[in-house]
């Protein structure tokens, strides 16, 4: 039995302590979820008259126009992150040193504020009447930071021989870094850059200290603006959204997957020469060794044993 380093292989006692701790955990969950449900019922906010409301073609349109606005913020956020990511990577790398210091301010100057003060900073000094954009901009220079740290990890986790032998082929530095290093760099960690896309979609919810039509600022307003049997609908609002936030999520993450499983088969182009008949390759007949037998072998032996036999006068 096989253990590892940072976890001893449970015996037989320990086996069986992890199951009734894992049976008693999922049975408390279980309970705690019960009782959540229960006490929710027993509110009415899971009558029936709570989900109707999302049979409304106003408040169908309303989400849908907030998937759309939280979409477009993605969208411009990861390519702008992507952009100045990149850009960051390259001066926290570059030879020369004002570049340099300028590029490691800026990530950890960004990297050390909250996202909600970048964000509502951008929109209060620059964009006021373009929230779109000032939340965009927000979330593209904090995920950049991270982005570019990201991208400098897989640029220095390239073996050095690499961007030698570059060099020694004549490239400039440019050339070496667009074309050897960065796109190994990418491929090595596009995992992380995909999970940190993921949470650029996931902050897009921050809109809403902008006033931005979001997703959530969009929940907001549908669960307090509409009232149903004296109650406003927030659980079930909450619930149909997040299930929204989810779907995009995984979708993302599926997309991630397969961009990465296509990569991995990505073609070189190279032909293989084909094998190698074996009828045209020339055959040589095997000598006979002493087991081949025969009067050779055996006539081998006498005319030894008779040369043996012969003594110099």
């Amino acid at each position: 039995m096989s253990a590892s380093v940072l976890y001893d292989a449970p015996g037989p006692k320990a086996v069986v302590r992890n199951r009734i701790y894992a049976v008693v955990g999922s049975l408390a969950i279980v309970a705690l979820i019960a009782v959540s449900i229960m006490r929710l019922a027993d509110k009415g906010h899971l009558a029936p008259e709570m989900w109707d409301i999302f049979n409304y073609a106003g408040i169908r349109q309303n989400i849908a126009d907030a998937v759309l606005a939280t979409l477009k913020a993605f969208g411009l956020a990861a390519v702008g992150s992507l952009v100045l990511g990149v850009l960051l990577a390259v001066g926290r790398l570059s030879d020369h040193k004002p570049v340099r210091w300028v590029a490691t301010t800026f990530i950890e100057l960004f990297r050390s504020l909250p996202l909600l003060i970048t964000i509502y900073a951008i929109w209060v000094g620059f964009l006021t009447d373009y929230s779109m954009w000032a939340l965009a901009a927000g979330l593209s220079v904090y995920n950049g930071c991270v982005q570019a740290e990201v991208l400098r990890a897989g640029i220095n986790s390239v073996p050095k021989g690499q961007s030698e032998a570059a060099y020694a082929l004549g490239m400039s530095k440019t050339q070496v870094m667009t074309t050897v290093l960065m796109p190994q760099a990418i491929r090595s960690m596009l995992p992380t850059i995909i999970s940190q896309l993921v949470v650029t979609l996931k902050d897009t919810s921050l809109g809403f200290i902008i006033l931005y039509p979001e997703l959530l600022q969009t929940a907001r307003l549908i669960a307090s603006n509409t009232q149903v049997n004296g109650q406003y609908p927030y659980v079930s609002t909450i619930v149909v959204i997040g299930t929204i936030y989810i779907a995009m999520c995984l979708l993302l993450s599926a997309l991630a997957t397969w961009i990465e499983k296509r990569g991995r088969r990505a073609k070189t182009g190279i032909k293989v020469a084909p094998g190698v008949q074996t009828a045209d390759i020339p055959t040589v007949e095997a000598l006979p060794g002493p087991e081949a037998g025969g009067a050779g072998g055996a006539g081998s032996t006498a005319d030894g044993a008779a040369g043996a036999g012969v003594t110099k006068d």
